[in-house]
Formats: C-alpha cells, sequence, structure tokens
C-alpha cells in the first residue's frame, strides 16, 4: 500500500467528536499475539517512558495457553502518580486481527487507533468518535526483511518507531535502551536502531505527528526502581538467609524461585572453592515441595516454597504438621483466580481465607501482605524472622497483579547491620548446664517454647516430631487435658504474633469523617485516586487503613471502632477479608461494607469510587449513570 492510501485511510477516519488531548496523562493499550516477540518491544517502549522521568505502570494481560493467542500489554502513563488501573484505552494499538471488534471498543471516545492497514478494512469494522491512524506495517516490513522470523521480530520495533513520533519520545533515549539490551552484540544494535528509525521516519513523514496524547520530559519518576514483586520478593528470601527453595511451578509464582535460583547463582556461590551454598528443588509436586521445606525448617535451615492458591490446596495437610508440630516454613502465594483452575493469568485477592485457616482442624497462620515490589522485598526477608520467631508457617500473600508485573517502588533498602532472627533455640552449651529442656514448653509467658536443631548435643536436647498430640516434652499422649493445654498454648502464641506483625498504615482525611476504608495488597494503588474521585462528586471524604498482616494489630480495631461506616475494599466474590475481621474482632457486620470486584482484572479507582458513592451518596451515582 502506497503512503497516499495510508494518509487516505487516515483521513477518513477522523473522529467526529473532539480528539482527547493530554500530556503526560494517558493510557495506552497493545493488543498482541502471544509468541511474536511483541514483550520485549512493548517494554521497551515503558522503559523509555520512564527514562523521560514519566511514571508508567504497565500490566501485562496473556492466555495461559501457548503461543497464537491474544495477549496485551497496557500501561497507564501518569505523571500525577496514579498507579492503578483506569478504565478505558486513549491509544490502542491493535496488531492483533483476532481481537479487533474488542479492542476497537474498548477505546475511550475521543481516542486513538493506531493500525496495520496493509490489509483494507471496511469501514463497518471503524468508528467515527476515535481518531484512526493507519501505516502498512506488514507490506513495509516484507519490503525490509526476506527472513520469516526478522520480519516478525522488527516489525514490533518498527511500530514501536513510529509511535516515538506520535507521542513525542526522545528517539536517543529508546537507541540507549537498545544498546543496554543487546551490549556486545553491535549488529544487533545497529539492526534494531534502523528499524526505530524506519519506523518513526515514515510517521514524520506520512502522518500526523504530533497527535493529541503527548509526552513531555518530567523528573517524577525520582529515584524509584521498576521492578516485579517476584523477583523482589525473591531477593528479599535471599538476603533474609533463605538457603533452601523446593517449588513446583505454577502460574503466576513460577518466576519468584527462577529469580531466586538466579540470585543464588550470583551471591551463594563461594567464590574460591566454586561450591553452592544452597539448595534448590524443583519438587514432583506441591506436596512434596511443602515437605522438603518443612524437612529443612526442621534441620535449621531456612526455607521457602512458591506457589499459588491450587498449590495451597495440595499443601494443607503438610501446612498443618508445621503449625502442630511447630516448624519454621516460609510459603509465597502469588494468588490468582479461582477456584479450581479458575483463570491461571487472571489477578484475584482469592486466597485469604484458604491460607488464614490452612489445613483441617484448629489452625491460624500468619499472613504478610505487601502491596508493591518495596514492600515484597521487605516481606520476604521478615516472613523467614517471623518464621523462626513464631515456629509456624508463615505466608507472604502476593498476587499476579504485583507479583509479575514490573512497579516503579522505591528502592530497595537493607541494613547490613541486621542479624537473623533465628528465635529460641537452646544451645548445646545450656543443655550441658542442665537448662531445663521441653520442646512444647512455654517457660517465658508468650507461648513460644525452645527449639533445637538436629545434633546440638550428643545426649541432651533431642525429641521426637509427631503430627499427634503429645505433652510439653513431647512425649506421646491422648490425655484430654495435655492436648488441650496444647492448643491454648498456641492460641496464646497466635496474640503473641499479633504484637510482631507489621502494623496497618493509616491515613486520615483533611477533616473528620464518619468513613473508613480498608484495603490491601494490590488494591493500594487505586485507593488515592478513588478518594480524589469520591470527594469531587460527592464531598465525602474517607479516612484510611491499609492492612499489612494478619493477625490485626490493636490498631486495625481502634480504626473500625472510630467510624460508622468501613468499607472493605478487596479482590475476590466472597470479601474474605471482611470475613476475617469480623471472626477475629467480632464486629458488627452491618458496620464492614463490602466493595468487591473479581473478574480477574485489576481494580480500578473509578470502581472502588463508585461502589462506595452508592452507599454514601446514591443519587450521585445515579446522575453519573445518566
Amino acid at each position: 500500500m502506497s503512503p497516499q492510501d495510508a494518509s487516505q485511510i487516515m483521513g477518513e477516519g477522523m473522529s467526529t467528536v473532539t480528539p482527547i488531548v493530554a500530556v503526560n496523562d494517558f493510557v495506552v493499550k497493545f493488543a498482541n499475539v502471544n509468541g511474536s516477540g511483541s514483550a520485549s518491544a512493548n517494554q521497551l517502549f515503558a522503559k523509555a517512558i520512564l527514562r523521560m522521568g514519566i511514571p508508567v505502570t504497565p500490566r501485562n494481560i496473556f492466555p495461559s495457553n501457548i503461543q497464537g493467542l491474544p495477549t496485551w500489554y497496557e500501561m497507564r502513563i501518569s505523571d500525577r502518580g496514579h498507579m492503578g488501573a483506569r478504565d478505558g484505552t486513549d491509544l490502542m494499538v491493535a496488531m492483533n486481527p483476532q481481537t479487533w471488534d474488542e479492542d476497537v471498543k474498548s477505546i475511550r471516545p475521543g481516542g486513538y487507533l493506531f493500525y496495520d492497514n496493509t490489509k483494507v478494512l471496511p469501514a463497518s469494522k471503524f468508528r467515527s468518535d476515535i481518531t484512526v491512524i493507519g501505516m502498512p506495517l506488514t507490506s513495509f516490513t516484507n519490503a525490509a526483511y526476506s527472513v520469516p522470523r526478522e520480519r516478525q521480530l522488527f516489525k514490533n520495533i518498527i511500530y514501536v518507531g513510529a509511535l516515538s513520533a506520535l507521542i513525542n519520545i526522545d528517539p536517543k533515549v529508546i537507541e540507549a535502551l537498545l544498546a543496554d539490551q543487546f551490549k556486545g552484540r553491535d549488529k544487533l544494535i545497529a539492526a534494531n536502531h534502523q528499524a526505530l528509525h524506519m519506523g518513526r521516519d515514515y510517521a514524520l513523514k506520512h502522518l500526523a505527528c504530533p497527535i493529541g496524547l503527548t509526552l513531555q520530559p518530567s523528573d517524577k519518576v525520582g529515584e524509584r526502581i521498576f521492578i516485579d514483586g517476584n523477583a523482589a520478593a525473591a531477593l528479599g528470601a535471599l538476603y533474609g538467609g533463605a538457603t533452601v527453595c523446593a517449588w513446583y511451578p505454577i502460574t503466576p509464582s513460577s518466576s519468584l524461585a527462577e529469580a531466586f535460583t538466579r540470585y543464588c547463582a550470583q551471591y551463594r556461590v563461594d567464590k574460591e572453592t566454586g561450591k553452592k551454598r544452597f539448595a534448590i528443588v524443583q519438587a514432583e509436586d506441591e506436596l512434596s515441595s511443602i515437605g522438603m521445606v518443612i524437612g529443612a525448617g526442621w534441620n535449621g535451615a531456612r526455607a521457602f516454597t512458591a506457589t499459588s492458591g491450587p498449590g495451597i490446596s495440595l499443601m494443607s495437610e503438610f501446612i498443618g504438621l508445621a503449625y502442630f508440630a511447630e516448624i519454621p516454613a516460609t510459603i509465597f502465594n502469588v494468588q490468582r483466580s479461582g477456584p479450581s483452575t479458575g483463570m491461571p493469568t487472571r489477578t484475584q485477592q482469592s486466597d485469604m481465607l484458604a491460607c488464614a485457616y490452612a489445613s483441617h482442624g484448629d489452625t491460624k497462620h500468619v499472613l504478610l501482605i505487601p502491596d508493591d515490589p518495596a514492600e515484597c522485598f521487605e516481606f520476604g526477608a521478615t516472613a523467614l524472622d517471623l518464621a523462626d520467631r513464631l515456629q509456624t508457617p508463615v505466608f507472604v500473600m502476593l498476587d499476579l497483579e504485583i507479583g509479575m508485573n514490573e512497579r516503579l517502588c522505591a528502592p530497595l533498602k537493607w541494613d547490613d547491620t541486621r542479624r537473623m532472627d533465628r528465635g529460641k533455640v537452646m544451645t548445646a552449651e545450656e543443655l550441658q548446664a542442665g537448662k531445663v529442656f521441653g520442646r512444647y514448653l512455654d517457660v517465658d509467658g508468650d507461648a513460644i517454647p525452645y527449639r533445637t536443631y538436629p545434633g546440638t548435643h550428643p545426649s541432651k536436647g533431642s525429641y521426637f516430631t509427631r503430627g499427634t498430640s503429645r505433652d510439653e516434652f513431647a512425649r506421646y499422649t491422648e490425655a484430654g487435658d495435655a492436648y488441650q493445654r496444647n492448643m491454648e498454648r498456641l492460641l496464646k502464641k497466635w496474640d503473641t504474633s499479633r504484637t510482631i506483625v507489621p502494623k496497618a498504615i493509616r491515613k486520615d482525611a483533611d477533616k473528620p469523617t464518619k468513613y473508613g476504608v480498608i484495603f490491601y495488597g494490590s488494591t493500594s494503588p487505586a485507593i488515592p485516586e478513588a478518594a480524589e474521585i469520591l470527594e469531587c462528586q460527592t464531598g465525602v471524604v474517607l479516612d484510611q487503613l491499609r492492612v499489612r498482616a494478619f493477625p490485626f494489630g490493636p490498631e486495625v480495631a481502634a480504626f473500625v471502632d472510630q467510624h460508622e461506616c468501613v468499607f472493605v475494599v478487596e479482590q475476590n466474590r466472597d470479601a474474605q477479608l471482611r470475613t476475617l475481621l469480623i471472626n477475629e474482632l467480632e464486629t458488627d457486620p452491618k458496620k464492614l461494607v463490602r466493595v468487591l470486584h473479581y473478574d480477574g482484572a485489576p481494580i480500578t479507582a473509578e470502581f472502588i469510587a463508585q461502589g462506595i458513592a452508592a452507599t454514601v451518596n446514591p443519587a450521585s451515582v445515579r446522575e453519573a449513570a445518566e
């Protein structure tokens, strides 16, 4: 197709409504085919914007099946720092004919559609209220390249070049990124630079550049880093002293174990001898992996597994053993949509109850709930300390949105003077001196007993570890009073854990309000913007509380008590955090109002604001809908 033909189609596709005009504040979405090599090009696009100092929050939306199915890469560009997902697309880069209708439908009125117009499409495939920008990418790449794989890969770089002209991305920034990516491979660098400028030069010559969506260099990124939660959590586990990882592959947690493997290869190999100071086992299933972790913890190693909801279901029996026998274990649960297989590549916060009370019988487990990669790093190390100190399983509750998507966050911080908290471990010297050792004996009043490592002393401090009932000295018994004393001590230990887990973070509104909102994990980025929208539309302000751990500290109960109405925002059907609040705090259920989102996509500020407004001011919701 000639440039003239392309321009004509573009002209026919001009919007009948005023095109959106925005600077450093819009949403771009790429619609691609999985396995086409588009992921690296789309990430290049996002990182170029970051290098211009403009905050970007990307999300990779991909199928659970093999290559050939649709995939999307959505990025929110926001100089104001809004990091939550937003409804609607301002610029759709439509590279997948399979999803064309859906993609075109998702564009906001006044938005823009960029597509490959090598094949002419009927007018019925377009909308009159958007600006259509066509470029003959296929014919362009077919003319420039003869190898099919090169055509496919360089087509992605060519459209990045065209987009750089359309929205004002400095091409030197992209060139520098490509040089970093292919460092030492000069021919690849040159070939990618050529493809980039082919696309950019074509756009500058034949398309109306720039469009209404433009970028200007900014300084809003600051010192923040760009990393995904799984990688940050793996690094936290490494810094926290983990030497054993046993895992079974499952989306969306696999990259956590894989990242830990890379970090260990870099940092846990003796430089002089080449000896590996770690053990990583890909087990035959999830039950085996948690069994290995528990065995390593019993031996004194710091060990963890990474899994998702289906894995938790399979691990439950062993989790109960670790709780009852009081053995440290750390479990990273990167949650996804369930139940059963559910939607493996969609996000949800659907395992809160399953993990809080995992296994049969009376159990309660510590949950740490990070909201960004920096906290994934922090809690990755903290969980290992808590597991040792409390001698119990500790869960780190990520989800796909946090775990698999790169996000801006504060630089990861580590205090080099920090030492591992191994908890109460009786030494050979203490045993030799005659100190009384009862494996399940509470001697300090905090319900945490002393333990010994295997081989601590040749004749003292040994005990039999069992999942059956026993007395304070680990002797088997079915006496009801001994069993009851042990269960009550475990409950008392639970109260001790309440005092040492991360506290909830509170942010009050600028003026008094009877309304509060409780949220956690990946709902967090949307909350500040939702509060702004709510105040603008209804005048209602919110006090905010981000829960970071279970059991809940006294600050959570105080927050609920101090408000007439508390909205609990979460991404699951059954209001699982709300259930925990009611069960553990014995709060009046009527006081806690559900705001639930569970279609697998990230929750948006608009959804939250509308859900809250429906309760505080129903009239405003009706007006907005009209």
